[in-house]
């Protein structure tokens, strides 16, 4: 038996959440991978970041909502396979517990008969933080709603 302390510092499968957030988009998957790639285009529809396609590549998503509300993500490439599958950390760190996020984000692509489905996995949210799932449940469907703009421009 894990005392409490041991638990929350190694959570079993059970406790473990994850969102998932999936669309079909009317474009070619090598589009959808440029968009998520790129930095130019990453920035146009999630963060600004330094990001780079190399497994073990550290970078930053950063932004300011609001004036004074800086948010900054610390992230790894953890597995690209390209034009199918792009993994990375997600690593918000935050005094409060509730919002100490420390996830994974998998991107899937799979080519359709209209264009590509593509599927967001973010894992690693505990139990507790229920304000952010909810948050990161949101915040995809928004940055999805900005990436088919940007999939539309070019």
């Amino acid at each position: 038996m894990m005392d409490t302390a041991t638990a929350a510092a190694h959570p079993t499968a059970s406790d473990v959440r994850t969102v998932v957030v999936e669309r079909d988009f009317a474009h070619p998957a090598d589009k959808l991978w440029r968009a998520l790639t790129q930095p130019h285009l990453i920035e146009e529809w999630l963060m600004k970041n330094d990001f780079a396609p190399q497994v073990g590549h550290r970078f930053n998503l950063s932004m300011t909502p609001q004036p004074g509300m800086d948010i900054v993500i610390d992230c790894e490439v953890l597995a690209i396979e390209p034009g199918k599958t792009l993994a990375y950390t997600w690593n918000h760190p935050h005094q409060d517990p509730a919002f100490d996020v420390h996830t994974t984000v998998t991107f899937t692509l799979t080519p359709t008969a209209g264009g590509t489905h593509l599927r967001m996995e973010q894992q690693g949210f505990r139990p507790e933080q229920k304000q952010a799932i909810a948050g990161a449940n949101y915040g995809w469907q928004n940055f999805y709603g900005k990436l088919e703009q940007v999939l539309a421009q070019g």
